[in-house]
């Protein structure tokens, strides 16, 4: 269709610079739009879309559902598992509160024993051995402590990997929405409700038709004369007969020959080389995508 298009622009381009006195465009061609195809991100039924084709829709806008059961089940059991990997942490204070005791108790009994032996009351031997009771507990605590916090860090970890898991899932969540990407106008639908998709399978068509392009051609004498942003007159048919103008300002400049004879050897030959340009122009919802039009520089 789109080369179809071209083709058309061309020969009037051609018939144009063949000397046609009732045609005074500088360039025909016709309108075209940035045309989006959303596509579905996840796969299953469809339980819910609502677009018809010349809808308005907004971006960010949600127009359907694909089915998420299975999904919203699997994040639960997630949910439950990271549950209970963390109930299983250790509590280290409660853990280690006997041996805790125990030491207290043994340094209390090596304070009364120091006096002892000052007193020449009880033996030296006696102070070792409170000593030595008093280094295994707290041999004791310390490997507690290296034990508890690395079944912690274990069960931690072990959590962080469900966290990931559930976030994993959380994006396919959101993936069976099926929101709208760009402001515009629905061109073309291609699903219905409770039909199976897949990832990657086009669901409708949309473009933003308030600003729409005319996709044109110009010879290779008018390339040098145009410029980006150069503000032009664009003519389509309207009632009666009669020329409607809107204004328009040339967004796109190809610097590459659209149409290139088989032998370039004189001057007119060579004015035969035609180059595309896009001409912006705002939509007052008359200008149609395939609509033809007519360029008029200033």
């Amino acid at each position: 269709m789109k080369l179809h298009s071209t083709k058309l622009a061309l020969i009037g381009l051609l018939a144009f610079s063949c000397g046609s006195e009732k045609n005074s465009a500088d360039a025909t061609g016709s309108f075209e739009a940035t045309e989006t195809i959303v596509s579905s991100e996840a796969t299953g039924k469809i339980v819910q879309f609502v677009v018809t084709e010349g809808d308005e829709l907004k971006s960010g806008q949600v127009i359907g559902y694909i089915d998420s059961t299975q999904l919203h089940l699997t994040k639960l059991q997630l949910l439950q598992s990271k549950k209970a990997i963390l109930s299983g942490r250790p509590d280290i204070k409660t853990q280690l509160d006997a041996l805790e005791r125990e030491l207290e108790v043994a340094k209390s009994d090596r304070k009364r024993i120091e006096n002892l032996v000052k007193g020449e009351v009880a033996s030296p031997k006696q102070l070792d051995d409170a000593n030595s009771i008093i280094t295994v507990l707290q041999s004791k605590i310390d490997a507690q402590k290296n034990i508890l916090s690395l079944t912690i860090s274990t069960l931690n970890e072990q959590a962080r990997t469900v966290s990931v898991q559930l976030a994993q899932v959380e994006d396919q969540l959101r993936k069976c929405k099926i929101i709208n990407p760009v402001d515009g106008t629905v061109l073309s639908t291609y699903a219905n409700p409770f039909e199976i998709t897949v990832a990657g399978k086009p669901l409708y068509k949309v473009a933003n038709l308030t600003e729409i392009n005319l996709k044109a051609f110009i010879t290779s004498d008018q390339f040098s004369k145009i410029k980006i942003g150069q503000q032009v007159n664009v003519q389509v048919d309207s009632e009666g007969g009669k020329m409607k103008t809107y204004p328009g300002a040339v967004s796109w400049i190809n610097n590459k020959a659209e149409f290139t004879p088989k032998t370039i050897q004189t001057k007119d030959e060579r004015a035969n080389l035609v180059y595309a340009i896009k001409v912006r122009v705002k939509n007052d919802g008359q200008l149609k995508i395939g609509m033809y039009g007519e360029v008029k520089f200033n």
